[in-house]
């Protein structure tokens, strides 16, 4: 019955969060929804952050793992050399699909958590660990870059990731389809391959 409640909790907050934002939603709310008491959402989590941590935790854990597994056997196939900018792009971004289409209301979490501008503090301790393995793997693999270059198109790697992927308005309509997320990561996989193979420098000449 304990378990049972909590994962009631947890997939009644994970809804509530993604319908209608992390703030605007109370622990008062998600009980009378889960149909549970106050006592058994502070004996189970302690408070809203704690819970929030652990609904993120159980979906993202396992594609943190499989991240790192791709990278682990990409890393030993590739005996020493770098990699390449793909193979790097498909050991991050690929397992976010498979995930994302067995659980969509994380992936709406994610893009309230994204709209809310709490992104830096989720990433900060949830993907550490993956980002200290794919930030120097990444480096590795363009190093034609400045380091001032290379961050600047990390910074926008992040950015078409969590537009793609967390439910971003989209005038084009591409995204609207449901269960496509694998397309998705193709999409964007030859999309920032792009961007990380350009040239320094290449800009475009604006003339008045």
């Amino acid at each position: 019955m304990t378990e049972n409640t909590k994962e009631r909790l947890l997939e009644t907050a994970q809804r509530l969060f993604g319908q209608q934002g992390y703030d605007a939603t109370s622990l008062r709310h998600i009980i009378a929804e889960a149909g549970v008491n106050l006592a058994a959402i502070h004996y189970h989590f302690g408070s809203k952050e704690e819970l929030l941590d652990e609904i993120i935790q159980r979906s993202a854990g396992p594609v943190n793992e499989q991240r790192l597994a791709l990278l682990d056997r990409a890393e030993a196939e590739a005996g020493g050399c770098p990699l390449s900018v793909e193979k790097v792009l498909h050991a991050f971004l690929w397992p976010m699909s498979t995930a994302a289409d067995e659980n969509p209301e994380f992936v709406r979490l994610m893009g309230r958590i994204h709209a809310e501008g709490m992104l830096h503090t989720i990433v900060q301790r949830h993907f550490q660990a993956v980002l200290a393995r794919f930030v120097p793997a990444m480096r590795k693999a363009v190093p034609h870059l400045s380091p001032e270059e290379f961050l600047w198109r990390m910074h926008f790697m992040i950015g078409a990731m969590a537009h793609t992927m967390c439910g971003a308005p989209d005038f084009t309509r591409v995204t609207e389809a449901p269960g496509d997320f694998s397309r998705r990561i193709e999409f964007l996989i030859r999309f920032l391959s792009g961007g990380f193979h350009a040239p320094e420098g290449a800009g475009v000449e604006v003339k008045e």
